[in-house]
């Protein structure tokens, strides 16, 4: 099994020394790069191709967010997680609609953070929970904005009592990993539940998957 190709994005030099030590002590992953602003990124983005890129917000010449949306429309297959000290509202939601995949603080754990690799790189979404709150809490912010909005119709297909269940541990940010612990399934198993899941909703990812979830009352 050929290793992720990971790119390491952050103006500090320290910083992207401690990533490439975590990561490269883990067999399933090759860090290609190191780019120290955004247009650093983009450049080297196109030229090796990486898998997942880890993408600081702030920087200098070019920030993440610019840096992000410029590289998911030259690469759609590369995977974008932002890693920043911020989750200042305003930047998550301009990040996740730059096209990043992931967003994640820089005091995650190294086990979180491979996971979070992992999850990418197969095309899954990763929000940290704390995260995720605010998402749910801007969607709701908005559906009381606009408290008449245009009904949707019912699903062509209900969804069954485990798939809500994998979609309520969905919505509170947890990885396939730690869904597959909680309900004592093969996390094969929960990612047959959330191909279901995406298709009866007809969503894309994971956090359309739990905005959607919330409008239909389908959370607790």
């Amino acid at each position: 099994m050929k290793p992720i190709r990971v790119l390491l994005v952050d103006d500090q030099a320290l910083f992207r020394e401690g990533l490439r030590a975590v990561l490269s002590a883990q067999k399933d992953f090759e860090i290609i790069g190191e780019a120290v602003n955004g247009l650093d990124a983009v450049q080297q983005a196109k030229d090796e191709e990486p898998h997942v890129i880890l993408m600081d917000l702030r920087m200098p010449q070019l920030g993440g967010v610019e840096a992000t949306r410029r590289i998911r429309a030259a690469l759609p297959s590369c995977q974008v997680i932002v890693l920043t000290t911020f989750d200042d509202d305003d930047e998550v939601f301009d990040a996740l609609r730059a096209g990043a995949a992931g967003y994640l603080l820089k005091d995650v754990s190294p086990e979180k953070l491979g996971d979070a690799i992992r999850a990418v790189a197969r095309g899954e979404s990763f929000l940290q929970p704390s995260i995720a709150a605010k998402v749910v809490a801007e969607f709701n912010r908005l559906s009381h904005a606009h408290p008449t909005p245009v009904p949707r119709p019912p699903l062509c297909e209900p969804l069954s009592e485990r798939e809500r269940q994998v979609l309520q541990q969905l919505a509170e940010g947890k990885s396939n990993k730690e869904i597959a612990v909680a309900l004592k399934l093969a996390e094969g198993t929960v990612k047959n539940h959330l191909s279901n899941i995406f298709g009866k909703l007809g969503v894309l990812d994971r956090t359309q998957a739990a905005l959607l979830a919330r409008e239909l009352g389908l959370l607790q």
